[in-house]
């Protein structure tokens, strides 16, 4: 009976450790996740762009202009999660070899545009009102679209709707923030996924002053008010097919699927 007692102790104790270990680990993880990643961003040799500041939420939002000419269709360009404007330069060139004036940014906490902290789309939302403000502003009587990657496109998504934009692509977008966190760990950890994403989940609020359903970009596609091109690749892990389809269906027409077979969480250009 001692003896038992002694490994019920023994255990209590292991399982309290392993829990604190695991919470410490989780909030490591969690800093890393939305710690910002500024740093210099120059303009690329043979890229014709006038480096502009936009006025934004609390700070300046760094971007390149290409005007093509006045009558024109401008595409803002947004970037990825952890990733800078210079991203979405094919994308840039290829808009304006026809004919479309761009507008590329850096969404705050990235690249730079200062931020304390990379916010899933919530924060970044700001950024693109701000962009969006400042194009109607410089070029009052253009069509304006936008193409948003994963975070970029949850930006738009979780914007107050219908933003604005004529026409919108969004590209491995995710849906809802818990299948996102619980996706990417699974990518890692495999099974225990569901198990350690909510550890994860928990911390929005202390770090973000979000919630998750503050997180979910499928509540207002459907106020999005404009054409939607959802893009998605088929082997996504991150984003899955099935979330992509789910996001689609969500969104009223007029709207398109666009499939990338063999396409993983990745540039599609």
């Amino acid at each position: 009976m001692k003896f038992r007692g002694i490994a019920t102790r023994i255990i209590i104790v292991l399982g309290i450790s392993g829990l604190l270990a695991g919470t410490a680990a989780s909030w490591v993880l969690g800093s890393r996740l939305v710690r910002p990643l500024n740093r210099a961003v120059p303009l690329p040799a043979g890229f014709p762009a006038q480096v502009v500041s936009l006025p934004g939420p609390g700070h300046a939002i760094a971007g390149w202009w290409l005007d093509q000419s006045v009558n024109s269709p401008v595409v803002l360009l947004l970037h990825s999660i952890r990733a800078d404007r210079s991203s979405m330069i094919s994308r840039a060139k290829l808009l304006s070899n026809h004919g479309f004036s761009v507008l590329l940014i850096d969404l705050q906490g990235h690249g730079e545009t200062s931020g304390t902290a990379i916010t899933l789309g919530a924060r970044e939302a700001d950024d693109v009102r701000a962009a969006l403000a400042w194009l109607k502003r410089t070029v009052p009587t253009r069509r304006l679209g936008v193409i948003g990657c994963s975070l970029g496109g949850a930006a738009v998504l979780l914007a107050p709707q219908p933003i604005g934009f004529d026409a919108v692509v969004l590209e491995a977008v995710y849906p809802r923030v818990a299948k996102a966190v619980e996706n990417r760990i699974r990518i890692r950890v495999g099974p225990l996924a569901p198990v350690l994403a909510p550890i994860l989940l928990v911390q929005l609020h202390p770090r973000l002053h979000v919630w998750p359903r503050d997180l979910e970009p499928i509540r207002s596609i459907a106020e999005l008010g404009s054409p939607v091109l959802v893009v998605a690749g088929s082997l996504d892990e991150h984003t899955t097919l099935a979330e992509s389809e789910e996001l689609f269906g969500t969104a009223v027409p007029p709207k398109k699927l666009w499939v990338v077979r063999g396409a993983r969480h990745q540039d599609f250009l």
